[in-house]
This record gives structure tokens, sequence and C-alpha cells, in this order.
């Protein structure tokens, strides 16, 4: 079993929304970084995706703990937030053309029986223009996430329950 999985997710040729993918090449680093002094690399895996697709369900109920790391419309540009992913209860994504986090997770427990901890961390775009670069105050708020995320997947009293 995964002690953690991390999907990064979004568009890297639209500014902000390449967080996702920026992220998790950063977390990729830190969990080759953590080597001989933890298991976390043997433990830990770090996807970047365009899109969550329901394929992810299966490495999703592998793992203890998922982080999705993805740009949000919501919030002053480059300030970030982590929540639960809760269940949703109100809606059936038996035919939606795309999957949330909460859907994967739904998928997941029905399909593999798991239901994985589960975190969102959103972080509040600027620009989701084309191009293949992150706005300042985004970028400025990526060492902070790593950081986050990487105590979460290190520490196990850290995973929240």
């Amino acid at each position: 079993m995964l002690r953690a999985l991390i999907i990064g997710y979004g568009n890297p040729l639209r500014g902000d929304d390449r967080l996702g993918w920026h992220i998790a090449d950063r977390l990729s680093e830190v969990v080759e970084d953590f080597g001989e002094l933890s298991r976390a690399d043997k433990s830990t895996k770090v996807l970047a995706v365009h899109q969550l697709t329901p394929e992810l369900a299966e490495p999703i109920s592998e793992a203890e703990l998922v982080i999705f790391v993805d740009a949000s419309l919501d919030g002053q540009p480059g300030s970030w937030r982590c929540e639960t992913i809760a269940r949703d209860t109100m809606t059936s994504n038996a035919f939606a053309h795309y999957c949330t986090p909460a859907t994967l997770l739904d998928y997941a427990e029905t399909i593999f029986g798991t239901r994985p901890r589960s975190l969102l961390i959103s972080v509040a775009a600027e620009s989701f223009d084309c191009c293949d670069q992150l706005t300042p105050c985004v970028e400025a708020a990526v060492p902070d996430i790593v950081q986050f995320i990487s105590e979460q997947i290190s520490c196990p009293s850290q995973i929240p329950g």
C-alpha cells in the first residue's frame, strides 16, 4: 500500500493552471531527496495529469493519503488553502464528462472498497493565459506548499484524519 499519492493536475500551457504540474515536479525531487533518511520515497507516488479521470481511482484506492493540487479561481492570487475532501452526497457523477477529487474518492470506495484520507490544496491563480510560466505571486507560494506537503508525507502523525 502507498503511504501517499500526490496528484497535481491542470494544463501546463495555461499559466497558473500549470501549478499542479509544477508542484508535482518539485515534489518528485523532494521524494527522491528523502533517500535513506526515510521510507517515504518507497511509499509515495507523485503524478502530474491534465485532468482527473476515472482511471485514477485504482491508484487512489492503494494510498493511505491522497493530496490533490490544483489552481483555483477563488481568492487573492497566490493565496492557498488546504481542505479535507468531503463526500458529495448531492450529485451523481455516473454520466459526468469530468471528475472531481470527491468523485474519484467515491469511485475508489465503490469499486475497490477503500476511501483514503484526502486533501485538496487549491491555489488562487492570477492568469490562465496561454504560457508555460507561473505568475510571480503563484510562484511565490510554491515553496510553502511543497514544504507543507513534504511534512504531510514524511510525518505519519501529521496526516489529517
